[in-house]
């Protein structure tokens, strides 16, 4: 039985609906995260796991307990759901073993220090235990915040950007750490953030969210190689789009040449397949073409952006239209100058070109 289960559920504030029928399962030690930009409605459903948040419809329940309905509200300090905000929330007169104890409230003053220092142990801070907020840095703040979040032992931890306020590097290891400690205590929890990276590193599951709705539930691989939308295709890594048509269910033409699926192109969901000579757009990863000297297609660099192993070439084809790709960093370009380029596409996503409808039975 899933850990959390939220069923259509709806959010709304006063007459403006904010989710909208939004369902989605999480298993026992799996870490789930929310994506979108910002107003797409993500934190809003993690205050509704938490109990901040009534629901218009729908249901929310956590270890097959209903504790959201239009009718049923749980207290969120009934829920057993910890919570680690973006700003820390920290008591700046309390002491660090005195903060992440705040949250206790059974056993003695003994029992619950020494909870508090085995949760300062668990996020590598425990020579801080006696510090005060203001002697730690903000990474050991956040983590901090974290062992109090854990310190109760949570049936469901959420993380609410827990490191927005936090510099690039200093966030990349730190939702590397945070991984560790969830997966080794089997903690189940959801993240929500807009930075795609820092839920690739986190996450099991992502579910990415557009207006209030769930566009794809899945693994990261699957976001990135096999998006259900194209909205999913544009927001997730990096790509292009260049029009394309069918030949058949699985061999689409672009100007670049054929490339063919395994499966057959899915144009839309009414729609499970898409028709021979149907006008479609075709999702490019910077991935999917090479840099090949001895390729007979040239296309000419414009933009060019450093990034250690490689390069990301921005490149102009004979039509005018764009590409990007990834080439290694020793294939140093002007720009200006003609590259020869070919295709070499594993995952083929397509849509239908939304000016086609021809194909559509």
């Amino acid at each position: 039985m899933p850990q959390l289960v939220l069923d259509s559920v709806r959010i709304a504030y006063g007459q403006t609906g904010v989710v909208h029928d939004l369902s989605l399962s999480l298993a026992r030690g799996r870490i789930g995260c929310l994506l979108g930009p910002s107003g797409c409605g993500k934190t809003s459903v993690l205050r509704a796991i938490a109990g901040f948040e009534p629901l218009q419809g729908g249901t929310i329940a956590i270890n097959g307990e209903i504790v959201s309905s239009a009718t049923t509200h749980r207290a969120p300090e009934r829920r057993r759901v910890g919570m680690v905000f973006q700003d820390f929330a920290l008591f700046p007169h309390l002491s660090v073993a005195d903060n992440v104890a705040f949250g206790l409230v059974e056993g003695s003053r003994a029992a619950r220090r020494a909870r508090a220092e085995e949760m300062l142990a668990v996020v590598g801070l425990a020579e801080h235990a006696d510090k005060f907020p203001h002697q730690l840095s903000g990474g050991q703040q956040q983590r901090v915040a974290l062992a109090r979040a854990l310190a109760p032992d949570p049936e469901l931890l959420l993380l609410d950007e827990p490191f927005s306020s936090l510099d690039v590097e200093l966030r990349s290891r730190l939702a590397i750490d945070l991984r560790d400690i969830l997966k080794e205590r089997g903690i189940t929890a959801i993240l929500v953030t807009h930075d795609q990276q820092e839920a690739f590193v986190i996450a099991d599951e992502i579910g990415v969210m557009q207006a209030g709705r769930l566009q794809q539930w899945d693994s990261a691989y699957n976001l990135y190689h096999r998006p259900e939308s194209r909205f999913v295709a544009d927001f997730v890594g990096q790509g292009v789009f260049l029009p394309g048509r069918l030949r058949s269910d699985n061999e689409v033409e672009l100007e670049l040449g054929i490339l063919r699926s395994e499966f057959p192109f899915a144009c839309e969901d009414d729609c499970p397949r898409c028709m021979a000579d149907s006008q479609v757009d075709v999702l490019l990863r910077p991935d999917d073409l090479v840099h090949d000297d001895a390729a007979l297609l040239r296309a000419e660099v414009i933009a060019k952006s450093f990034r250690g192993a490689e390069f990301l070439y921005t490149l102009r084809l004979a039509s005018g239209r764009r590409v990007l790709s990834l080439v290694p960093s020793h294939h140093n370009h002007a720009i200006g100058e003609f590259i020869g380029i070919r295709l070499d596409a594993d995952h083929v996503v397509a849509f239908r070109h939304p000016e086609s409808a021809t194909d559509h039975p």
